[in-house]
């Protein structure tokens, strides 16, 4: 008969064999952890997580040589129009009178913005003064005029610029300006549409009545200001003979795309020439 195993050995290799389990656990217990924390710290990891970060670059500023390229020509406007020298020194006299305060009873904080208006059309910087390359060129068609300015601006005041001309319409509607010799101008200004061009546009149709030569005359003109990013074109359309307003649209649209080809530096295309 063979002899009974002993209790006590018996216990002590049950033991043994857990004990075993318990470490072979422990082990792949670790290992998995391990590997689970390399993997969320590799930089690989960590780069296809989030996405890099866009860069953008800001547009090149508006050289003189730009701003002389995105200049409308003759065969980019709809009639017969002809460029002309000396557009610079173009001012209707016409525009020169003192705003009567006086007339403005409950808002006369407004006379001074009608008198900046007269001012500003006759010097030609309706949008205030450039902070870069300007350039301007001027057309004629019997007693008709256009003038075409390109020029690079600061954003802040360019966008205040358009701001301020939106409130004219209401501000400076119908009122009077004196010349030197005490002759009275009556000046209404209405908001005119603007082809849907650039980042932010302002119309305004405004007439002069007063005398010329000593004769009655009426000065019309069609004024469009474009904001194509921190620059922009100013068109501005008429004389005595009326407004010019079929002729500022086309000059609008070819002036606001010319400005946009030369910002991204390409050649802006030619005019589609005149018939016939």
């Amino acid at each position: 008969m063979s002899p009974r195993p002993s209790p006590l050995l018996g216990v002590f290799a049950s033991a043994v064999a857990v004990s075993a389990l318990l470490a072979t656990a422990s082990c792949s217990g670790e290992g998995g952890g391990s590997q689970a924390s390399d993997a969320a710290a590799s930089p690989l990891a960590a780069r296809t997580s989030a996405p890099a970060p866009t860069r953008t670059s800001a547009p090149p500023r508006l050289t003189q040589a730009g701003a002389q390229a995105a200049l409308i020509t003759e065969d980019d406007l709809e009639g017969n129009w002809n460029q002309v020298k000396g557009a610079a020194a173009w001012g209707d006299t016409l525009l020169i009178g003192k705003v009567d305060v006086a007339q403005f009873i409950t808002a006369k904080a407004d006379a001074a913005d009608c008198q900046r208006l007269l001012d500003a059309l006759y010097d030609d910087d309706l949008l205030g003064k450039p902070a870069g390359a300007s350039a301007l060129t001027g057309f004629e068609q019997g007693d008709s005029r256009l003038l075409h300015q390109v020029a690079a601006y600061n954003r802040v005041r360019l966008s205040a610029a358009l701001a301020w001309l939106k409130t004219l319409p209401a501000k400076c509607d119908q009122f009077t300006a004196t010349d030197a010799k005490g002759g009275k101008r009556t000046v209404q200004v209405t908001s005119a549409t603007v082809p849907k061009q650039g980042d932010a546009r302002q119309g305004l149709h405004v007439t002069v009545q007063g005398t010329a030569n000593g004769e009655p005359a009426t000065l019309t003109l069609d004024v469009a200001a474009v904001r194509v990013g921190s620059d922009a074109i100013t068109v501005t359309a008429g004389g005595l003979a009326g407004g010019a307003h079929d002729s500022l649209e086309p000059a609008v649209r070819k002036g606001a795309q010319r400005l946009k080809d030369v910002q991204a530096g390409k050649t802006p295309a030619a005019g589609p020439g005149r018939a016939g």
